[in-house]
């Protein structure tokens, strides 16, 4: 994937107030149509000091900031690495997305060990993540018939399809559609313009191909190889490696930039 991220990324990302475990970018970049025009969605976990979970001044499990520089929309969110271990035990694809991004700006030594559990954390569970977010997405799409939540509902479905089937993410609508005819179409004309129309004839395909992906994200669930449940050993695994990087046993200290 060569997807152009801002210089300023890596600052953006330091810019935080607490120590990161990670930062890496979502959104449309990861998804392999980002636009001339699109915002850059920067995605991290911090890690609290024990005296702002145990006390009674307690720090922020979710920063957020939306900013604006050089002329990109810039938006963060980070979740301190206890909510954020809790999301990704709970099957969401979401926090999965955002750890195993390929799209790195910075790591550590805990992001090396939490990514080498994900794995154990993955579940057919997980398509109902998908299928619910692919669900809103086309709600969107049917109410503005608009070129972007078109983009969003098929890959979701495909990439909920593809974890069903292999147990491996793969999030770039390029690689997930390249059976698909009218796919690279959609996406050269999402990379022109940010909230660019819907090519002609493209509803006419999205129409059938929207219900049919959502029916084998269903069939792939229902026959997948993955357990139901998240692996006992990975979630102890977890549980160990939140303590042990909130007691400064892992370092996070110190992010290098990937």
């Amino acid at each position: 994937m060569t997807v152009d991220i801002p210089d300023w990324a890596a600052d953006a990302a330091a810019g935080l107030p607490y120590p990161l475990v990670f930062a890496t970018v979502s959104g449309a970049h990861l998804y392999g149509f980002a636009s001339v025009d699109s915002d850059l969605d920067l995605r991290a976990s911090h890690v609290l000091p024990p005296e702002e979970v145990i006390g009674l001044r307690t720090g922020p499990n979710t920063i957020e900031s939306d900013t604006v520089r050089d002329g990109v929309e810039l938006d963060v969110v980070s979740h301190d690495l206890l909510k954020f271990a809790k999301l990704l035990n709970s099957r969401n694809g979401y926090v999965l997305e955002q750890l195993l991004s390929p799209l790195v700006i910075v790591t550590t030594e805990a992001h090396t060990a939490l990514t080498s559990l994900a794995p154990g954390l993955v579940t057919s569970g997980h398509a109902h993540h998908y299928l619910g977010f692919a669900a809103t997405q086309e709600r969107l799409y049917l109410k503005t018939g608009k070129l972007k939540p078109a983009l969003y509902t098929l890959r979701v479905l495909l990439t909920g399809i593809h974890l069903m089937r292999t147990g491996s993410l793969e999030c770039d609508l390029g690689v997930l559609g390249e059976r698909i005819a009218y796919v690279p179409e959609l996406i050269a004309a999402k990379r022109e313009a940010e909230h660019g129309p819907l090519p002609a004839g493209a509803a006419a395909h999205l129409a059938a191909d929207i219900p049919a992906l959502r029916a084998a994200l269903e069939e792939a669930r229902d026959d997948s190889h993955l357990p139901g449940y998240a692996d006992a050993s990975a979630v102890a695994a977890l549980h160990d490696l939140v303590v042990a990087t909130r007691l400064g046993r892992i370092p996070v200290a110190n992010p290098r930039p990937y």
